[in-house]
C-alpha cells in the first residue's frame, strides 16, 4: 500500500512539474505532451498496481513489474534516438550559420576596405 501511494504522488507531482514548465514555458510543448502521455499512463497504473498485472498476463509477461521495466528502456532508448536526432540537426544548423555569418565578415570587410581605400585616395 505504501508504495502505490509513494507512486501516485510521484506521478502527480511530476504531473504537476512538468505543467509549470509548460506554463513558464521552460519545456517545449511536444516535449510536453510526450511526458503528460506518459505520466497518464503511469498514474492509474500505480494506483491500481493489479491492472498492470493483468496487462502483463494478457500479453504474456511474467509479471507487470518486467512489463514496465521492458516499456521503460524501450521509452528510454526511444527519446535518446530523437534527442539525438535532434542534436544532429542543431549541430548542421549551427554549421550553416556560422558559415553565413564568416561569408557576412568578409563581405563587411571588404566594403570596410574598399571604403577606406576611397577616402585615402580622395584626401
Amino acid at each position: 500500500m505504501k508504495l502505490t501511494l509513494v507512486t501516485g504522488l510521484t506521478g502527480l507531482l511530476l504531473l504537476g512539474t512538468i505543467v509549470e514548465l509548460l506554463r513558464r514555458r521552460q519545456l517545449r510543448e511536444k516535449y510536453g505532451m510526450l511526458w503528460l502521455a506518459v505520466l497518464i499512463i503511469v498514474i492509474p497504473l500505480s494506483l491500481f498496481p493489479r491492472l498492470l498485472d493483468n496487462v502483463a498476463e494478457l500479453l504474456g509477461v511474467a509479471s507487470g513489474v518486467s512489463l514496465v521495466l521492458f516499456l521503460g528502456i524501450v521509452f528510454l532508448l526511444l527519446v535518446c534516438v530523437h534527442l539525438s536526432w535532434e542534436v544532429s540537426a542543431l549541430e548542421e544548423e549551427t554549421r550553416t550559420l556560422a558559415e553565413d555569418f564568416a561569408l557576412l565578415r568578409a563581405e563587411i570587410d571588404a566594403d570596410r576596405a574598399a571604403r577606406d581605400e576611397l577616402v585615402s585616395t580622395d584626401g
